[in-house]
């Protein structure tokens, strides 16, 4: 996948990124219940706010993003997205190398969260040089 190309989304992009966010949510199983209006307005109070992203295509296909923002000890990486026909192809290690040497050059730490149920996605993460360093836990109080 020689011909990827990457800009910066601006609020024009918000029902891009909304639509691709959808099926993040879906592919990951997480439980977030948002409608694809509610997604829209959060994705576009992030653009608003402290948030950054890119989209990334090619040819003329938009086929994936990542949204994160630059904290004072590290970037957080909130959502990376690639479609699922994309996948498997060597894409989101692109984005993230295109990421590192780009928008984050200065940067000396990148952190995401990743579901615990999402084996692939945990197994991508490690693949691209991310290590483990925390468990965050929850429990249900009902």
């Amino acid at each position: 996948m020689k011909d990827l190309k990457y800009r910066f989304a601006t609020q024009k992009d918000v029902s891009l990124l909304a639509k691709m966010n959808q099926q993040l949510i879906r592919d990951e199983e997480h439980r977030n219940k948002m409608t694809l209006l509610q997604l829209e307005q959060r994705m576009s109070d992030f653009l608003r706010t402290k948030y950054t992203a890119v989209i990334v295509s090619s040819g003329n296909n938009d086929i994936g993003y990542a949204l994160y923002r630059e904290e004072l000890e590290w970037i957080y990486l909130r959502q990376i997205f690639v479609k699922s026909e994309m996948r498997r192809k060597g894409v989101g290690h692109k984005i993230i190398g295109w990421l590192k040497k780009n928008p984050w050059k200065d940067c000396q730490r990148i952190r995401i969260e990743v579901l615990v149920g999402n084996l692939e996605g945990v197994s991508f993460w490690h693949a691209v040089g991310f290590k483990d360093y925390c468990i965050t836990m929850e429990m249900d109080n009902q």
